[in-house]
């Protein structure tokens, strides 16, 4: 499995089986000069597999129809919330994960999910108690840290966010996309300092991974081309393309952001969040940055 920042991956199996949680140069042209490629061309969003709808079928006769413990009644109410979230069906989602939790009080992979939702939602106080019920029914959930820190991020309180996402990177340093959110939550007090960071932190990423691609993009070591570029290349799923256009619409979008072209930016967010792709991190925070950047635009005017 790669190594990519992301909330949750849907593993689609039996019928009653458990579905597992996993989670730029300053001087290119404005995206809407870009060839009138990349804003247009791109892939059609994903639609939900018929096997993702053959498993909620399912699940829901278990759930009705089935003598289950609380226990096996919290695990399948939380897969079917795990799907729910799949596709974006998130108020779906969130009703199976309270249930889940009602049954089963200790399932971290829960609060984790609702902490995510309090964050989309702008509810942060809520976000860190959920996260830290995380981090204190299982404090070896590297992803808790993740998105404890986005939410510390965007709530906000960047000291905090710093040092969570420090230890999300220290989990596994060679992982691009924790490089990355690493210097977005550091840039938000310094730009130069956080880039020497991450100059530093590329010594040990893997130099043919996808995420380095948008690392080096950050870099000034690869153009914006070579990002689309090698977004096609070495893929290994029907879904992979438009997983890693949602990333790379989402890093650019921050870069953007960073260099004042708060247009591009907002079309940049635009396309990550019709990708679909809902169950990626880069998707869930695509709308707060949207609404950032949409006021940023009108403070401009």
């Amino acid at each position: 499995m790669s190594l990519k920042i992301r909330t949750a991956i849907v593993a689609v199996l039996a019928a009653g089986a458990s579905l597992m949680l996993a989670g730029c140069a300053t001087t290119q042209s404005p995206l809407e000069n870009h060839n009138d490629v990349e804003g247009k061309l791109v892939v059609a969003p994903v639609m939900p597999d018929y096997k993702v709808e053959v498993t909620l079928a399912k699940l829901n006769e278990i759930l009705s129809a089935v003598e289950l413990t609380n226990e096996q009644r919290a695990r399948f109410h939380y897969d079917r919330g795990v799907i729910y979230d799949s596709v974006g069906l998130r108020l779906l989602a969130r009703i199976d994960f309270m249930q889940a939790l009602k049954l089963q009080p200790d399932l971290a992979d829960a609060y984790n999910f609702l902490g995510i939702y309090y964050t989309q939602e702008g509810e942060y106080d809520s976000a860190y108690e959920a996260f830290d019920g995380v981090l204190e029914l299982s404090p070896n959930y590297d992803y808790a840290y993740l998105n404890r820190g986005i939410a510390l991020y965007y709530g906000d309180r960047n000291d905090l966010a710093v040092k969570d996402m420090q230890a999300f990177y220290a989990g596994d340093n060679k992982d691009g996309y924790r490089a990355l959110w690493l210097y977005l939550i550091q840039s938000k007090d310094s730009v130069d300092e956080a880039k020497r960071q991450l100059q530093e932190h590329r010594k040990g990423l893997e130099a043919d991974a996808w995420s380095t691609v948008i690392v080096d993009h950050y870099l000034g070591l690869k153009s914006r081309d070579d990002v689309f570029a090698a977004a096609k290349l070495g893929l290994t799923h029907p879904k992979e393309y438009a997983e890693r256009l949602c990333e790379a619409y989402f890093y650019l979008a921050k870069m953007a952001i960073e260099t004042k072209h708060y247009q591009d930016a907002a079309n940049y967010l635009r396309l990550a969040l019709a990708t679909n792709i809902y169950d990626f991190v880069e998707h869930r925070y695509a709308r707060i940055e949207l609404a950032k950047v949409k006021g940023l635009l009108e403070d401009a005017k």
